[in-house]
């Protein structure tokens, strides 16, 4: 007889986020949370514009979340908490339902928002059963001050650095996942596009224009006319990420305007929105290689050489040319594989199965 599945509450600390609150209704709050009191310019219509961008990131990742799914654990409607909402959290983890295993998750360099309470909360909250997963997306082991303190609460850590620097201050029990950040899609959100336009789309950020990325802009308008299409924005909007998939190539940033080591080699989360989206990603190497090679073996992504404008005018080409049953492969990869809500889910399962592994060989042994 198989055991019931275990029970598992997620709970997210988004900065935009207020008190402790089911994460459904945070979500349906947004059309009327007001942005300006989040900003240092209010008058700043730009500012405004940026800030409303990130703060519908952080609530996909959240939705994200809400809808992770498992073969072997039964995920529960997650909650969401923003600063003032961390009291609350601790005392509603110490009154949670028996059988419930609850995950408070943090991402990227969120954590020192909140640095001096960190290491108290997270004491208290797995002392009352909590666990504790951080998906560090950055270089956070050496540029977040806190990072020291919350290692030795984690019981699961998702980084992209390496190597790790505190790497000792790590539970022996913590399960650590190398991997980059990916897309916030919740998997096969967005249908795949049987005919799309046969057309090339660039979404980038003034940040990243460099004189090399505009020189790369410049030669595929040359080569490609009207089916290239340039977007400097600082990204779009999360209700227009599905109209992209009318395209049929994502040419995405990459990471090499980051000046530390390891941020150098690796890749903005843009590939991977291609992928999700059904797009054939296209993406220049970083300094080392970088992340994206095992993609690009198994032809799940178009890579270049840096500053070769031949080979990028030839990746294209072969993005373009790409087969519908080769891209439906693409979009079925990214969208099990390369998710934040995928990659969480099967971390905290792994997890579970590590304890529930160690629970029988101890009772083996009495």
């Amino acid at each position: 007889m198989n055991p019931l599945p275990v029970k598992i509450r997620v709970v997210f600390f988004n900065p935009w986020g207020r008190g402790l609150e089911q994460t459904a209704d945070y979500l349906a709050s947004l059309p009327t949370q007001a942005i300006a009191p989040f900003v240092s310019d209010p008058a700043d219509a730009h500012l405004i514009g940026l800030a409303r961008l990130d703060r519908d990131w952080h609530a996909e990742c959240a939705r994200c979340f809400d809808q992770m799914q498992s073969a072997t654990l039964d995920f529960l409607p997650s909650l969401i908490t923003g600063l003032e909402g961390l009291p609350v959290l601790a005392s509603a983890c110490a009154k949670r339902p028996p059988g419930e295993t609850w995950w408070f998750v943090l991402m990227g360099q969120h954590p020192q928002k909140f640095a001096p309470a960190l290491s108290p909360l997270c004491t208290f909250l797995k002392k009352n059963g909590a666990r504790i997963l951080y998906y560090a997306f950055d270089e956070a082991s050496r540029t977040m001050p806190c990072f020291a303190d919350l290692a030795p609460h984690l019981d699961v850590l998702i980084h992209d650095e390496a190597p790790l620097a505190h790497q000792n201050r790590l539970s022996p029990a913590a399960r650590t996942l190398h991997r980059s950040w990916v897309a916030n899609f919740p998997s096969f959100s967005v249908p795949f596009n049987d005919t799309p336009e046969a057309k090339i789309i660039f979404l980038g950020s003034q940040m990243g224009l460099t004189p090399h990325r505009q020189r790369q802009i410049d030669f595929l308008r040359t080569i490609f006319k009207d089916r290239f299409i340039a977007s400097h924005d600082h990204s779009v909007s999360v209700s227009d990420r599905a109209s992209l998939n009318r395209y049929k190539v994502g040419f995405c940033p990459e990471g090499r305007k980051f000046t530390t080591p390891a941020m150098a080699r690796t890749h903005t989360d843009r590939p991977f929105w291609s992928g999700c989206l059904g797009l054939v990603p296209v993406s220049e190497n970083s300094h080392e290689g970088g992340r994206l090679d095992e993609l690009a073996d198994a032809d799940l992504i178009v890579r270049y050489p840096h500053a070769d404008l031949g080979a990028l005018r030839d990746a294209c080409e072969r993005a373009l040319a790409v087969s519908t049953e080769d891209r439906r492969r693409i979009h079925d990869h990214f969208n099990r594989h390369e998710t934040v809500g995928g990659i969480v889910a099967e971390a905290i399962a792994h997890h579970a199965a590590d304890g529930l592994s160690s629970l029988r060989r101890s009772s083996m042994a009495r």
